[in-house]
């Protein structure tokens, strides 16, 4: 089903590179001298909570960032309603502190990870990465994490493992419960994507922790694919020998193939994918084949018929 979004948001409204870094320096001492002062004036430890930092990264692209106000703002997380409004108004109901990620399938070490314990396995890096949503529209941001290699590297994946599902959170109490998908949400990869350095496990956005509409306490980003493929607030990662089934797959296999990939020549069935609005610009700009990330992942699909493998 298709959201028809709001109008798109003025150019005023994107915030450079250049603005962001000093806002992140801004913030970072604003919010230690605040957060200092309060702690002192009532005894407390000193803790910066909501700040995360994380070194560049090669695979970044230096395109203009989107807002943080629609990055934050406008989202679909259709556990908290269909409005690109809706998650912003009630995510926060969610609870994401404590939250255990379990790992576990065919694995040699299957374990599960305290929220905590998942910020330990490898340095946070910033990725400034493109999504493409496979409703048209498209964004610049500047994620937090790692890649998610390295959470399947504790867990040692048997040879029979060839795929990786991924199950969100869902909580029927302050979720929807109308049938929009098959709750729980649940996306796959197959291992070799899973694997590969651009697949990230993102914590954090914009310097900070991952608000709750955006998937907290962490979610998965695959920069080549439409953004439905990278699942927000998981519980459980499973490496499975056959191709998982997806929430959106379930919903319209003719529309939402398992792959997935960002491809300008094969339409949706109800639009065109040549072109994108990205948030904040009056003007559409071409669609890239895979979002712009061909040259590292397009081997991945040597071979294969990307029209009927969609």
């Amino acid at each position: 089903m298709l959201i028809k979004p709001p109008p798109d948001l003025p150019p005023s409204e994107i915030t450079p590179r250049k603005l962001f870094e000093a806002r992140r320096s801004f913030l970072a001492h604003t919010a230690l001298g605040l957060t200092a002062g309060a702690a002192l004036w009532h005894g407390l430890p000193v803790l910066a909570a909501s700040r995360l930092d994380g070194r560049p990264s090669p695979y970044s692209t230096a395109e203009p960032l989107t807002a943080h106000k629609a990055v934050t703002g406008y989202n679909n997380f259709y556990e908290f309603g269909t409005d690109k409004a809706d998650p912003a108004r009630h995510a926060a109901k969610m609870q994401v502190r404590p939250w255990t990620l379990r790992v576990e399938g065919l694995a040699a070490r299957p374990r599960s990870f305290d929220i905590d314990d998942v910020l330990k396995l490898a340095p946070l890096e910033e990725r400034i990465y493109r999504l493409r949503c496979v409703e048209g529209w498209s964004m610049v941001i500047p994620w937090l994490g790692f890649p998610l290699a390295a959470v399947l590297k504790e867990v040692e994946p048997l040879g029979s493992a060839k795929y990786v599902e991924f199950v969100s959170h869902y909580d029927p109490a302050i979720m929807l419960r109308r049938p929009i998908l098959d709750w729980p949400y649940r996306e796959g990869l197959r291992l070799d994507e899973a694997l590969h350095p651009l697949t990230i496990l993102a914590l954090g956005l914009y310097g900070e922790r991952l608000p709750n509409q955006n998937g907290a306490p962490l979610r998965l980003v695959v920069p080549w694919k439409y953004g439905f493929k990278s699942a927000k607030s998981i519980v459980a990662i499973r490496l499975v020998e056959h191709q998982p089934a997806t929430a959106w797959n379930l919903a319209a296999p003719q529309e939402y193939g398992f792959y997935s990939n960002v491809n300008p020549q094969v339409a949706h069935p109800r639009w065109s994918q040549a072109s994108e609005r990205r948030i904040g610009e009056l003007r559409k700009r071409p669609t890239l084949m895979f979002n712009g990330y061909a040259e590292q992942v397009a081997g991945l699909y040597q071979g294969m018929d990307l029209a009927k493998e969609f």
